[in-house]
């Protein structure tokens, strides 16, 4: 079923829209979730929660993209979620690696009055994005979005792992020096 017509479905507040969005993106959200919690159940449950978050959030959103949509919702949950674990007990895991790296890049700031820069940050982000070569852009996008293992993306793209180390390192430079030029 297209996405039009299972976004038209929340808005009518036709059940079937969990079906429907669970038949057509179960997976892909699995996959996000399981990567960051690396525990099946805990997935399943994120991503049950992403389809209880997305009947509440459709209306008043009408998402265009209804995938890009739902993997922010469950992407959203699974970290909270990891983060309420990691507060209980400390512990490695590809989402801890994954957020060191990038962590020179970006700093975290708490301050609310800053959510004017938050998406200048954001906009600058996709830009730099949008400028990198396609392989480079998806190699970056596995590992920080997806929070892919180096394995796998070494696996999904025919590459050595020092060569996917390298080539996110140069990224991550790459969008520091950016990042600093835009006085961030």
């Amino acid at each position: 079923m297209e996405d039009k017509y299972i976004v038209e479905l929340y808005w009518n507040r036709d059940e079937n829209a969990i079906s429907e969005t669970a038949n057509k993106y179960g997976r892909y959200l699995n996959s996000i979730s399981y990567n960051i919690l690396l525990n099946r159940e805990d997935a399943l449950e994120c991503v049950n929660d992403t389809y209880h978050d997305a009947w509440n959030s459709i209306p008043p959103h009408h998402p265009s993209i209804l995938s890009t949509f739902l993997g922010k919702i469950v992407r959203r949950i699974s970290i909270n979620r990891w983060r309420k674990y990691q507060a209980a007990k400390r512990g490695g895991g590809e989402v801890t690696i994954a957020l060191e790296e990038l962590g020179d890049c970006v700093a975290g700031t708490n301050d609310v009055q800053m959510e004017f820069e938050r998406q200048e940050l954001i906009n600058i982000i996709n830009q730099f994005l949008r400028s990198l070569p396609e392989i480079e852009r998806k190699v970056f996008v596995c590992r920080y979005w997806y929070v892919d293992s180096i394995e796998s993306i070494s696996k999904q793209f025919g590459f050595s792992r020092s060569k996917v180390t390298s080539m996110l390192y140069r990224v991550r430079e790459k969008l520091r020096k950016q990042l600093v030029k835009e006085g961030y």
